[in-house]
């Protein structure tokens, strides 16, 4: 069976700098894989790349189907309630019929007819979520789309990803820097570091410790999530995943 996501001998450059030469990545359908490193390392082109605003110099990359896209600001149209916001991206009546359908999906159903400076950040980063669902996309790209938000909505809002991933049996692929966030919505992370930039390390996140926000929990960690409400009901034992070096490092 092909991936969802297949990314093969893929180069880009910026300039004289080598982001990737020859890199390859390849996401299975229904997996969640995430991408972390330190700033600047091309987690963010990658995905620019694999969603075709940015074109790499070699190589080839091939998704299967349509493709939602969540940046890291929510980018509504500031005149337009959140309804109108996601019914802009729908390409005809079939789509539009689902713009009711997908602002329930994202737990906005109450603020359908709220103007975005009238939303909380949280909120504003669901509606850019719904618009990203309107055309049933097999493959969601992510790119550090909680980043700008705050302790308490970053775990409202990756309880919301989760679910919402779920639901709808998509393939994503995630741009993050919080390694908790990573374990807690990927099945796999893939480490990026170097320039260019190169696997280094992945973590299969173990099916027990999936989906899961404690999985590798100190009891002082507990204590700041039972602090901000989070339900610790659901413990998952074992470790929250599988190493396995690359390259050699």
């Amino acid at each position: 069976m092909k991936p969802a996501i297949a990314v093969e001998g893929v180069s880009k450059s910026f300039g004289v700098r080598a982001v990737f030469e020859n890199f390859d990545l390849a996401v299975e359908r229904g997996e969640t894989v995430a991408l972390l490193g330190a700033s600047g390392c091309g987690k963010s082109t990658l995905l620019r790349c694999v969603a075709g605003l940015v074109r790499p110099e070699s190589g080839r990359i091939a998704v299967e189907g349509e493709i939602g896209l969540v940046f890291q600001e929510p980018r509504l149209m500031p005149w337009l309630s959140v309804e109108r916001n996601v019914a802009f991206a729908a390409r005809g009546e079939v789509e539009r019929a689902r713009v009711k359908d997908v602002i329930d999906l994202v737990g906005l159903s109450n603020a359908a007819h709220v103007l975005p400076k009238a939303l909380s950040g949280g909120m504003a980063q669901r509606a850019a979520l719904a618009r990203s669902l309107i055309r049933s996309p097999k493959v969601l790209l992510l790119d550090e789309p909680l980043s700008s938000l705050d302790a308490l909505l970053r775990l409202e809002l990756q309880t919301a990803i989760a679910a919402i991933v779920r639901e709808t049996g998509c393939t994503a692929l995630l741009v993050t820097h919080d390694v908790d966030e990573a374990l807690y919505l990927a099945d796999r992370i893939v480490v990026l570091e170097g320039t260019p930039a190169r696997a280094t390390l992945e973590v299969t996140v173990a099916p027990g410790a999936r989906r899961s926000r404690y999985a590798d929990l100190t009891n002082e960690r507990i204590a700041l999530l039972r602090a901000l409400g989070v339900d610790l009901q659901r413990v998952a034992g074992g470790l929250p995943g599988q190493l396995v070096r690359l390259h050699g490092t």
